[in-house]
């Protein structure tokens, strides 16, 4: 686990005259806009309003907008408002993976390929295929709902990467 820095180390209310790590790309820092009710980070330049009686930033350049919570130290998650995942929700996620999967096996059970071919291996592993991109797209879905701070740092940082410059020479 990572130190935090000394500033952070006791316990600390968030305020427009303080300086906060940012929640979103974790390397830069978030101070008050001037003439504004709102931080600004210096890295990755996302506006954040705050909220200081519940101690939470919104980050409204975000659709649906991100929230988080200050506990004196560091930057939580915060419940999404009006977003829910109820039970209809998980059943749609379980027919989306299961759906498809069972169409490409009835296929491969019903026409099996012919015996000694060399491509016998192909509709079981298409099978797979079919199971592993469906259950991949609903992680992802879920991984976005929670917003798990690993992903949106990996995001961030792919994102701000500087592109290499290209030189032109003028001299013709």
């Amino acid at each position: 686990m990572t130190e935090l820095p000394v500033e952070f180390s006791t316990s600390t209310p968030l305020d427009y005259q303080g300086i906060y790590p940012c929640p979103i790309c974790r390397r830069g820092r978030i101070s008050a806009i001037a003439l504004m009710d709102a931080f600004g980070c210096d890295v990755c330049h996302h506006i954040f309003t705050a909220n200081l009686p519940k101690q939470s930033l919104r980050v409204d350049d975000t659709s649906p907008p991100l929230n988080r919570r200050w506990n004196g130290k560091k930057w939580q998650p915060s419940h999404r408002d009006g977003v829910e995942i109820n039970p209809s929700v998980w059943l749609v996620a379980v027919a989306f993976v299961c759906l498809p999967t069972t169409i490409v096996s009835l296929a491969a059970y019903t026409f099996p390929p012919l015996p000694g071919s060399s491509w016998q291996w192909f509709s079981w592993a298409w099978v797979g295929l079919a199971f592993l991109s469906h259950l991949g797209c609903v992680a992802w879905l879920i991984l976005e709902y929670y917003e798990v701070p690993s992903l949106m740092a990996l995001r961030q940082s792919s994102s701000t990467q500087q592109l290499p410059v290209r030189q032109y020479r003028l001299d013709r």
